[in-house]
C-alpha cells in the first residue's frame, strides 16, 4: 500500500510542478502518524495559482480513479487541502506556507525524491 500511495504522491507533485508550483516536497509520514502515508506540499504565488495547482492535482488523480475524500480552503485560496486518504496535499500561498511551516512540524519525516523518479507507471495515461 505504501508503494501505491508513494506513486500517488509523486503524481500529485508532478501535477503541481506542471502548473509552476514552487518548493514542492513530499514528506513520508507513514511511520509518524497513522492517518496517512504522505504529505505533498507545494506553494503558489497568488490565490489564482494556488487554485490552479489544486485543480491540476485533482484532475491528475481523478484520471487515476482517485477522488479526494475532503477538500478545504477554496474560499480564500490561501491554503487548499486535498485529502486522498493515504496522501494529503497542501497547496499554500507563499505567505501561509512560511507562517505554518509544515516541514518544520514534520521535520522527522524523510523527504521523497520525486523529481528523479523515472518509473513508467507514474506517467499519466491520458
Amino acid at each position: 500500500m505504501v508503494t501505491e500511495s508513494r506513486d500517488v504522491a509523486i503524481a500529485a507533485a508532478r501535477a503541481a510542478a506542471s502548473k509552476q508550483g514552487e518548493a514542492i516536497v513530499i514528506l513520508d509520514v507513514h511511520d509518524l502518524i497513522a492517518i496517512t502515508d504522505y504529505f505533498v506540499i507545494a506553494s503558489g504565488t497568488s490565490e489564482r495559482q494556488v487554485t490552479t495547482i489544486a485543480e491540476e492535482i485533482s484532475k491528475e488523480l481523478k484520471g487515476r480513479k482517485l477522488k479526494s475524500l475532503r477538500r478545504e480552503g477554496d474560499a480564500g485560496a490561501r491554503w487548499v487541502l486535498l485529502d486522498f486518504g493515504d496522501v494529503v496535499v497542501h497547496v499554500f500561498h507563499d505567505e501561509e506556507r512560511e507562517f505554518y511551516r509544515l516541514e518544520n512540524l514534520w521535520r522527522d519525516a524523510p523527504l521523497v525524491d520525486w523529481e528523479s523518479q523515472s518509473d513508467a507507471r507514474l506517467s499519466s495515461s491520458g
